[in-house]
C-alpha cells in the first residue's frame, strides 16, 4: 500500500493507535591550478571509504545475480573498516568529525563507482558531476553538519577538454544545490592508465557542525519512528548489479523502462537520474525540529545503515509498504531474479536519506514535508538488533 500524502499527521496518528504498525492510507585544471570562490545560491572499481564502506566493481561473466556474484563483496569491504579502525579508532560513522573549537569540520569522500561505465555508453556526462557532490555531502549532513567546500579529482588517460568540462559543470550544479563552495580539484592526465574516452571522479566535502548540535544518535530509543526522504532512483550504489541485471535481461539502454507507469524513459536515462541532494531539505528540518539520527542510503541498502545510527541494542521494523517502490527497482528484481533481501542489501529501494525521530516529532515533519519534496513514515525502533521487514 502507499502511505497517504494527504494526510501524513492523520496516518502517524494512526500509526501510533495500531501499535506501531502502519494502516491503510487515509575549467580545465592542473595539480597548481586551484580556485577559489564562492558559488551563487541556487534559486569497476569497488571503493572503499574509511568513514564507511560503499562498494562498485566490475567481476567476471557468471549467472548469478546478487552484489557479490557481480563482483563486490560488502562483507570484505566491512571487514576492511574493521581492520582500519583497529588503526584508526573512531571511524565507522558516515563522516569524519575533527574538533575545532566549540564546532566539529565534518569530512566525506567518495566516488560514483561503475555508474561511469553507463556515462559512458549513454553519453550522459554533465549530471555524474552532480552524483559526485551528492554522495559526499549528503555523508556529512548526517551529523548535522553544514557543506563549506568540495574539491574533486578527475583523471583520464588523454583530456578530453569539450568532455571534462561537462563532468565539471555538472560538479558546479551539485555544489550550488549543496550551498557550498567548490574551493579547488586535480585534473590527471596518465596515459596508458585509462583506456580511451574514459575517466575516473572523486570528491572530498567539508562541512561544519555547533559540537552541542551534532546528531549522533545516542539518544536514539525504541519508540522512535523512522522517516524516508524519496530517491530519484538507483542514485550512485549497485551499479555492478545494474550492469549484469542490463546484461542479461536482453534490453538495452535505449529501450524503455517497463511498466512505468505510463510514462516513457528509457533505461539509460532512469539510471543515469543524478543522486538527490539532500542538503537543502534535510537542514531545514533539523532547523526546526529534534532529529536524533539520520541515515544515508548507499551501498547496504536499508539492512547495513539504519543500524549503524543506533545505540548498541537496537534495531529497526520496517514497513514495507509504506512507500511505493519505483517500477525501476521492480524491473531490477523481475529482470534479474534478485532476492528481495539482496535488492535491500544493494539498492534504496526508492528512500535516500532516513531520519529517526520522536513520533510527535514526526507529526510535524510529515506535515511539514506534504505537498514539497516529500516524507514517508517507514517505520520505527526496536529493542533488539538488525533490521526486520513486515
Amino acid at each position: 500500500m502507499n502511505v497517504s500524502f494527504s494526510s501524513p499527521t492523520e496516518h502517524l496518528l494512526r500509526f501510533t493507535a495500531s501499535g506501531g504498525k502502519p494502516s491503510a492510507p487515509a575549467t580545465v585544471r592542473s595539480s597548481t591550478a586551484w580556485r577559489s570562490f564562492r558559488l551563487p545560491a541556487p534559486a569497476g572499481s569497488a571503493r572503499i571509504r574509511r568513514m564507511s564502506i560503499s562498494c562498485s566493481g566490475s567481476g567476471s561473466e557468471v549467472r548469478g545475480l546478487t552484489y557479490k556474484d557481480a563482483g563486490v563483496d560488502i562483507d570484505a569491504g566491512s571487514e576492511l573498516v574493521r581492520r582500519i579502525a583497529k588503526m584508526a579508532p573512531g571511524i565507522g560513522g558516515f563522516g569524519g568529525l575533527f574538533p575545532l573549537g566549540d564546532s566539529y569540520l565534518v569530512a566525506g569522500t567518495d566516488g560514483v563507482g561503475t555508474k561511469l561505465k553507463l556515462a559512458f555508453e549513454t553519453g550522459i556526462h554533465d549530471t555524474i558531476g552532480i552524483d559526485l557532490v551528492a554522495m559526499s555531502v549528503n555523508d556529512i549532513i548526517t551529523s548535522g553538519a553544514k557543506p563549506l567546500f568540495f574539491l574533486d579529482y578527475f583523471a583520464t588517460s588523454n583530456l578530453d577538454v569539450d568532455l571534462a568540462e561537462k563532468v565539471i559543470k555538472g560538479i558546479v550544479h551539485g555544489c550550488q544545490q549543496s550551498d557550498c563552495a567548490l574551493l579547488g580539484g586535480e585534473t590527471a592526465e596518465m596515459p596508458d592508465f585509462y583506456a580511451k574516452g574514459e575517466y575516473d571522479l572523486s570528491g572530498f566535502a567539508v562541512g561544519i557542525v555547533e559540537k552541542n548540535k551534532v546528531i549522533n544518535g545516542k539518544n536514539i530509543e525504541a519508540g522512535d519512528v523512522l522517516i524516508g526522504l524519496p530517491s530519484s532512483g538507483v542514485h550512485s550504489n549497485g551499479f555492478s548489479l545494474v550492469r549484469r541485471v542490463l546484461l542479461q535481461s536482453g534490453l538495452s539502454l535505449n529501450d524503455q523502462l517497463p511498466n512505468n507507469n505510463g510514462e516513457s524513459i528509457t533505461l539509460g536515462k532512469a539510471l543515469m537520474a543524478p543522486t538527490v541532494i539532500y542538503v537543502k531539505q534535510v537542514l531545514d528540518i533539523i532547523s526546526k525540529w529534534s532529529v536524533k539520527g539520520i541515515a544515508h542510503i548507499t551501498g547496504g541498502g536499508f539492512t547495513d545503515n539504519i543500524p549503524r545510527v543506533f545505540p548498541t541494542g537496537l534495531g529497526a521494523k520496517i514497513f514495507i509498504d509504506s512507500w511505493e517502490i519505483p517500477a525501476l527497482f521492480k524491473w531490477l528484481k523481475q529482470a534479474g531474479g534478485i532476492e528481495e533481501s539482496e535488492m535491500r542489501r544493494t539498492f534504496n529501494m526508492g528512500i535516500g536519506m532516513v531520519l529517526v525521530v520522536s513520533r510527535e516529532t514526526a507529526t510535524g515533519i510529515l506535515s511539514e514535508c506534504q505537498g514539497s519534496s516529500g516524507a514517508f513514515l517507514i517505520g520505527e525502533v526496536l529493542n533488539g538488533e538488525g533490521v526486520e521487514y513486515v
